[in-house]
């Protein structure tokens, strides 16, 4: 099987989480610390191998697109003025990385996102990447190793991989929960020695109280798809809130094809929360700070 190079990130949300922040400025460009939200997720798909990221957004979102070209005028101003490694720093993605970028066109859910850059991805299997979901940075090669992980599991099986961690009873309630098959239905807890191994699933509870809960496995906003997803979300039927649910096509994948967690190593942030979203940008301005001490 080929290698996965494609991935997708949707950035059509208004954020209304965020408000009033996020009103005039894209949610995914509010910073942690001194970046922008969006361009860890982007280096964490580049260090895990993707080539081309196709950003799904529309038309208020142009701001993330201008951010990943480049800035002739400030580039030539900061070269003029001798600040040659501050002009390079701004042009940071490899060369042999592309950053495209499609509308969604209607505001129909996250099924409907992924499935508006099948134009872009065409036959590829593609990695998906929610970028209200930021992995700690900080902790050496783990934050990479969860999408690689998920890369390599996949070109073993073909199985899509959907990335989990456990989290305390209190928050169950506020995600996804994996539903293991039976195999590994006694897994309900995950020590060190499980973090990035694979488990296959037998569906998802969608935010269940803590009784009702068949594990603590949270899915986390990163996947792995077999680019048969397109077709399932193609002939999905919008649901609640009038949207295509990525996971109604992930349960109908799970039944022909089968479909693996993965969990995950190292600690994420949801940027998406105002709450959260401050406390993970004192924690990343601390971070960059003491590194550069």
């Amino acid at each position: 099987m080929k290698k996965i190079t494609h991935a997708v990130i949707p950035v059509a949300g208004f954020g209304t989480r965020m408000l009033p922040l996020s009103k005039s400025v894209p949610k995914e460009l509010l910073p942690l610390g001194n970046r922008p939200a969006i361009h860890y997720v982007v280096e964490e798909a580049i260090a895990a191998g993707i080539k081309h990221i196709v950003l799904v957004g529309h038309a208020q979102k142009s701001a993330i697109e201008n951010y990943f070209d480049i800035n002739a005028e400030l580039d030539n101003q900061l070269r003029h003025k001798g600040k040659d490694a501050l002009a390079d720093s701004l042009n940071w993605l490899p060369e042999d990385v592309t950053v495209s970028m499609i509308r969604q066109g209607q505001p129909l859910g996250l099924g409907h996102a992924v499935l508006a850059a099948r134009p872009i991805i065409g036959e590829h299997d593609f990695a998906v990447l929610l970028p209200d979901v930021v992995l700690d940075p900080f902790t050496g090669d783990m934050t990479a190793d969860n999408l690689a992980f998920m890369l390599n599991a996949f070109a073993d099986d073909a199985h899509s991989q959907i990335l989990v961690e456990q989290v305390a009873d209190e928050d169950v309630h506020k995600y996804g929960i994996a539903q293991l098959n039976e195999a590994f239905s006694d897994t309900s807890d995950v020590d060190e020695a499980d973090l990035n191994a694979s488990f296959k699933v037998a569906g998802f509870v969608e935010k269940p109280n803590l009784a009702d809960a068949p594990s603590r496995l949270a899915v986390v906003g990163r996947y792995v798809f077999s680019n048969n997803i397109f077709d399932y979300l193609a002939n999905t039927t919008a649901s609640v809130g009038g949207e295509i649910q990525l996971t109604d096509a992930i349960d109908a994948l799970i039944s022909q094809h089968g479909v693996d967690v993965t969990t995950m190593r190292g600690d994420s942030y949801d940027a998406g929360d105002m709450r959260s979203y401050m406390q993970a940008f004192i924690y990343f301005a601390q971070q960059q700070l003491a590194n550069k001490e």
